[in-house]
């Protein structure tokens, strides 16, 4: 199992940075060979399912995740989001946190713990510098995209 944290200061409000980090088909765009589906579909709440699915082919697996905190920024305030992972392959949990930054910018912290099953602990450092480097290109082009 491993667990990492990425965190960005942005020159966005507050609200548009959520908006963009929780428009969950767009991580489909972010990340290389996934497409991003979402059940029920919007308004995203708790209990909603995200599910990832990735790779080519018979070589592709899906990540579902559910929303078990929904909790968006309101009136300045910091906005939370938790996705528990519930799939055969992907398990943990990620969290999305946004907050007020310096001088109207805004500050994100992405927050994951991650365990593929079947892969053996020996590989726990190469997992978590792949995920870092993905999520973390990810979150960038997130970001950058309205």
């Amino acid at each position: 199992m491993v667990d990492f944290r990425l965190e960005r200061t942005v020159p966005l409000p507050l609200d548009e940075t959520w908006r963009r980090l929780t428009e969950w088909p767009r991580h489909g765009d972010a990340v290389p060979l996934t497409r991003v589906t979402v059940a029920p579909g919007p308004p995203t709440r708790e209990g909603t399912l995200v599910v990832a699915r990735s790779g080519i082919g018979p070589f592709a697996f899906a990540d579902p995740m559910e929303v078990t905190v929904w909790r968006p920024p309101a009136d300045g305030t910091d906005g939370l989001c938790r996705l528990e992972k519930r799939g055969r392959v992907v398990l943990g949990w990620a969290e999305i946190e946004v907050r007020p930054g310096p001088g109207g910018r805004t500050r994100v912290v992405w927050r994951e713990e991650l365990r593929v099953r079947f892969l053996p602990s020996a590989f726990d450092g190469l997992l978590r510098a792949t995920s870092r480097a993905v999520f973390g290109r990810a979150v960038n082009r997130l970001l950058r995209r309205p």
